[in-house]
């Protein structure tokens, strides 16, 4: 194994589209982060193959600020200790439906739970007539397509000089942010086709660069978008920037953990 670096961040996305959060620890598993993406909000001007709202239509939905009303059972499988014992792999649970709720901070500054119908309201304001949302649910993260994606902060620091603005890494809403040290931005492509440890038990196999889209372009505590930094990405880097992986092996990863190449 070759250490290659070491996690500066650990997120999730309680609600797809809407704000993420910063862990202190995070468990990994094969449908992606505990408690990634749980929420999605379905709607009915969407194309079929893509049937969510995000922030790409409403870009006022990534101000939304979603939590969990029971952080601390929200923070890891509760069997995971158990699970642990037991070779050669893990067998975790989620948490009662009741344990992993959500509220959720509109822009304005209202507490709503995240199935409350004014939330809906909220989300459709402007959307024009005819269009309607529904709340989704699963214990697999509705990302877009792997369940982990990576961001080097070498890469962030790289776009920014492109772009000649500062631009802040919650944009590319990754999972894993990785400090990869003296390296290049875009260093990270070249994990395609290998396998990554993070951590003392996390094994993740790299699949492919990661397709971007508006989303990029929106800052994260306005939603005002910046054009000029999907343009860069679709120019000079085939319109990609950061991983996608999946999961081989599960486990808790912090930051500060060693990422090494296995192969």
């Amino acid at each position: 194994m070759a250490r290659i670096g070491q996690v500066e961040g650990v997120w999730r996305y309680p609600v797809k589209s809407m704000r993420g959060e910063e862990l202190s620890e995070g468990y990994i598993g094969f449908s992606g982060i505990y408690g990634d993406r749980l929420y999605a909000f379905r709607s009915s001007a969407a194309p079929a193959g893509f049937p969510y709202l995000t922030g790409r239509e409403q870009e006022q939905m990534i101000l939304y600020r979603p939590r969990f009303k029971h952080p601390g059972k929200a923070a890891r499988p509760p069997n995971l200790a158990e699970a642990e014992s037991i070779a050669p792999g893990l067998t975790p649970v989620f948490a009662d439906r009741s344990e992993l709720a959500i509220e959720v901070e509109t822009p304005a500054g209202e507490l709503l739970a995240v199935d409350d119908p004014r939330l809906l309201l909220r989300l459709a304001d402007g959307m024009g007539t005819g269009t309607s949302l529904a709340l989704v649910r699963s214990e697999r993260a509705l990302t877009d397509c792997r369940p982990i994606s990576l961001f080097a902060l070498q890469t962030v620091r790289g776009l920014s000089e492109e772009v000649g603005v500062v631009l802040d890494k919650r944009r590319f809403r990754a999972n894993v942010y990785a400090d990869l040290g003296s390296a290049a931005g875009f260093s990270e492509d070249s994990f395609v086709g290998r396998r990554l440890q993070i951590g003392s038990k996390a094994v993740i196999s790299i699949l492919e660069r990661d397709p971007r889209c508006k989303m990029i372009t929106l800052d994260p505590d306005t939603a005002e978008a910046n054009p000029e930094v999907l343009r860069k990405v679709a120019r000079g880097h085939e319109g990609k920037a950061g991983i996608y992986g999946a999961v081989l092996v599960e486990g808790m990863v912090r930051p500060g953990d060693a990422i090494e190449l296995l192969d």
